[in-house]
């Protein structure tokens, strides 16, 4: 079973709240979850952010994977460390090839054909 730490809303319409969980990753945003890590208002200034370090260090040891949104919630507070923008492999630039001369010699002019009636 793989598990995430992902946000869950519970506010009212227009006035987002979330909680931070613990849950399957088959099962919805607002579903069933396993454990409840803490809240995160948006709407405050500034953001309300409280939430149970233990536990989430714990299910980060046992291989619980943060969504995107709480990776960066997570980094705020400093459990995760700031990794680097990831940058792309670049593909190496085509160039215009050269032609080989190695591989095939020049072939020979051939003799002209005569036509003998």
């Amino acid at each position: 079973m793989s598990v995430k730490i992902r946000l869950r809303r519970i506010g009212a319409k227009k006035h987002p709240f979330y909680r931070l969980v613990v849950a399957d990753t088959r099962s919805p945003r607002d579903g069933k979850f396993i454990e409840i890590l803490g809240t995160f208002d948006p709407m405050t200034d500034p953001v309300k952010l409280n939430i149970d370090q233990e536990k989430i260090k714990a299910w980060l040891q046992k291989g619980a994977r943060p969504s995107d949104t709480a990776r960066a919630l997570l980094i705020d507070q400093g459990l995760l460390p700031k990794e680097s923008a990831k940058k792309r492999p670049t593909k190496p630039p085509k160039t215009a090839a050269a032609p080989d001369t190695t591989a095939a010699p020049a072939a020979a002019p051939a003799a002209p054909v005569t036509q003998e009636a």
